[in-house]
């Protein structure tokens, strides 16, 4: 059923919950009680999850949601779209939905939006049971990440509202298509809805400052990658082998600084392990330690 899903399925999927003022977009499936959140990647969306949430929910009460600026949410275009600011969001979110207890899957932008929850429940300033952290493929070491020209572009203050305007969708099929290990695992169908779904009211027009969350990766490198040091969140790395952004060393690094964790390599699998090789990411995911 999911397999094939398209954005407009996606869309019926959820419901838009408001908080702090906006409408974000929320899947939840309910029906379970062990329940696990997830944090979505950049540029991408919730949608990111559609091939997968059949095998989670085997499992799981999954809950994923857009964060604000991406996806079906709310795009304002005067709004902090800070990780700081996402992080209390998903936080606040979470409250509202009632959730004490749960598993956190983070990937790519994601992850960041994760470690700042981590560094905040180190404070004890999260009102919220973590059971385990999920890590998968997130440039939390920025200084080994290999970002993409355009991302560079983005990220600029002088070229990034310019080079936003004249993204189109032959520019996002190139460097989404390039992040693949195996390229045939995306179709061209796949790639205009997760355009559609990124360009949806007019999403095209932010992206350069989602983009900013770089910046911000190298401001709170003490704190975020200090948070993974402390922790004592049992922690599962679920990290492909042949990212071309968020590289192996990156995994290792956080398999060598977390106190309690384990790591899983995806051989063969770009930086959308979820997308691109979906039944091995569940059962990694599903796996008991």
């Amino acid at each position: 059923m999911y397999q094939h899903m398209n954005a407009n399925n996606w869309f019926n999927l959820g419901e838009f919950i408001e908080t702090e003022g906006n409408q974000l977009f929320v899947v939840d499936t309910k029906d379970r009680d062990e329940v696990l959140l997830i944090l979505h990647g950049y540029p991408t969306s919730s949608f990111d999850y559609c091939k997968v949430l059949p095998l989670l929910t085997e499992k799981y009460r999954v809950i994923v949601h857009d964060h604000l600026g991406f996806g079906f949410s709310d795009k304002p275009k005067k709004a902090s779209y800070s990780l700081v600011n996402q992080a209390q969001r998903a936080l606040q979110l979470w409250k509202q939905m009632g959730i004490k207890k749960a598993t956190i899957l983070a990937h790519d932008y994601g992850t960041s939006v994760a470690t700042e929850i981590i560094a905040l429940h180190n404070e004890g300033k999260v009102d919220l049971e973590i059971e385990q952290l999920i890590l998968c493929n997130g440039s939390i070491h920025i200084e080994y990440s290999q970002l993409r020209t355009i991302q560079k572009l983005l990220r600029n203050k002088w070229t990034g509202p310019l080079v936003a305007k004249l993204t189109n969708y032959p520019i996002f099929k190139k460097n989404m298509r390039n992040i693949y290990f195996d390229k045939s695992k995306v179709s061209d169908e796949e790639l205009e809805e997760m355009w559609s779904v990124l360009n949806y009211n007019h999403g095209k027009r932010i992206v350069h400052e989602l983009t900013q969350y770089i910046t911000e990766r190298y401001l709170y490198w003490d704190r975020w990658v200090g948070a993974l040091k402390t922790t004592k969140i049992p922690t599962k790395i679920i990290w492909a082998k042949n990212d071309p952004i968020a590289i192996p060393k990156i995994g290792e690094l956080l398999a060598s600084e977390i106190p309690n964790n384990e790591i899983y390599w995806m051989e063969n699998t770009g930086h959308f392990l979820m997308l691109e090789n979906p039944k091995e990411w569940s059962k990694l995911v599903l796996k008991s330690s």
